[in-house]
């Protein structure tokens, strides 16, 4: 790529994105030796190990063992090292607060989490504070050096959907006045961004997950409420107002007619139907349902949620022309693959003449995957070579 099309458009820009290149590549492929590197990425060999021989100084990449070959020297990998950059994601729920400290290849160093019932801002700002504080108590000074950036997950809007939750009309109005970016900036000391919780739980399923392997995709994540996000040629959609894939507020057919996704497959409308049932008056979703994957509130819930579901899939493919579906959840994995096997019958029943096939598959991160989402982002914004997020190449066939 010439120097013109480097963001800068100089040198200096040049070997910023080539730096930002080889970490790509190395995350996305897994350690390689610096001639495949140089290979890999149209580098001149010399250029490559400059550049390697400088990440290496920095920490921020390392040598692994020796491998032999059948012919010619051993040649030396150079992989990520897991704490030559570091992350914190915060994921702001209408029900949970997580904090975790992640490290390079996105595994968790430490974490914390804080229930509640009800999302009152000060309560939850205050308990923010306080969850903060005890998880920087956990970081060393080398790693603290190490932390580049916060990053926070929260719904498109904490103050809307106040009838769902049983609260009255203006109980959740003070998140609209509140700088939630700006108060973690302060309370980190460290840069900090914000997405759609949703968008970042997506962002988790391509970085680190299994099974979002398609150019185009619509994910859907089940928590608390319902939300989406949207994959295009295999970069992560935010949207204009950061709120791509608002699939909960997606209309889909009712028994009184017409009513938003959010009112039929969130996790709130299971946790009353298994409280109505006498299950788990306490305690995670992920627990609740474990005690009642034979109990008829799990299986009629999941039934109407996966009818919803894929309806709103059937809707979204004729607007974009999808690969794929992901659905993901805060439920262990076993029930995720159950909901989502529900959601492939239903969506078998719905005339879809007219667009193409697509593939409905389960995810594979879970319950943390908003935290882990918002903590990835910031690496990927500082070490992605075009500053976007990709889904993980193909294997070549």
């Amino acid at each position: 790529m010439p120097p013109s099309t480097i963001p800068g458009g100089d040198q200096a820009g040049l070997r910023a994105y080539n730096r930002r290149l080889i970490i790509d590549l190395i995350r996305q492929s897994g350690p390689m030796p610096k001639a495949e590197i140089a290979r890999a990425t149209g580098l001149t060999a010399q250029s490559a190990s400059v550049i390697v021989n400088a990440l290496l100084k920095e920490g921020l990449v390392r040598k692994e063992e020796k491998v032999r070959g059948r012919v010619g020297q051993p040649s030396t990998p150079i992989a990520l090292a897991p704490e030559g950059a570091l992350s914190i994601g915060v994921k702001i729920g209408r029900r949970s607060l997580e904090l975790a400290l992640v490290d390079f290849l996105g595994e968790v160093i430490l974490a914390r989490e804080a229930r509640y019932d009800v999302p009152r801002c000060a309560d939850v700002m205050a308990r923010l504070a306080s969850e903060a504080a005890a998880l920087m108590s956990g970081v060393t000074p080398a790693q603290h050096a190490r932390i580049i950036g916060v990053g926070v997950a929260a719904p498109g809007t904490l103050s809307g959907w106040g009838d769902v939750l049983e609260l009255g009309p203006r109980e959740l109005q003070d998140w609209d006045e509140v700088d939630i970016t700006g108060t973690v900036h302060t309370l980190f000391g460290l840069p900090a961004e914000m997405w759609n919780d949703a968008t970042a739980a997506c962002a988790a399923e391509m970085m680190l997950g299994r099974a979002m392997e398609f150019s185009s995709a619509l994910y859907i994540y089940v928590g608390t409420f319902i939300g989406g996000g949207v994959v295009l040629e295999g970069r992560l959609l935010e949207g204009t107002r950061a709120n791509a894939g608002a699939i909960g507020s997606m209309p889909v057919p009712g028994p009184a007619g017409p009513e938003q996704l959010i009112r039929q497959a969130s996790l709130l409308g299971l946790d009353r139907s298994l409280a109505s049932a006498g299950i788990g008056s306490a305690g995670e979703m992920r627990e609740k349902v474990r005690m009642a994957r034979s109990h008829p509130a799990w299986l009629d819930w999941r039934a109407r949620a996966a009818r919803g579901i894929a309806h709103a899939i059937a809707a979204s493919a004729a607007v974009i022309d999808f690969e794929g579906v992901v659905i993901d959840a805060m439920l262990d994995s076993v029930d995720v693959e159950a909901l989502t096997e529900e959601t492939r019958r239903a969506f078998a029943q719905i005339d879809v003449t007219g667009t193409s096939p697509l593939e409905i598959r389960a995810g594979t991160i879970g319950f943390a995957a908003r935290s882990l989402g918002a903590a990835i982002l910031p690496i990927v914004r500082s070490f992605s070579p075009d500053r976007e997020l990709l889904v993980k190449r193909r294997a070549a066939p």
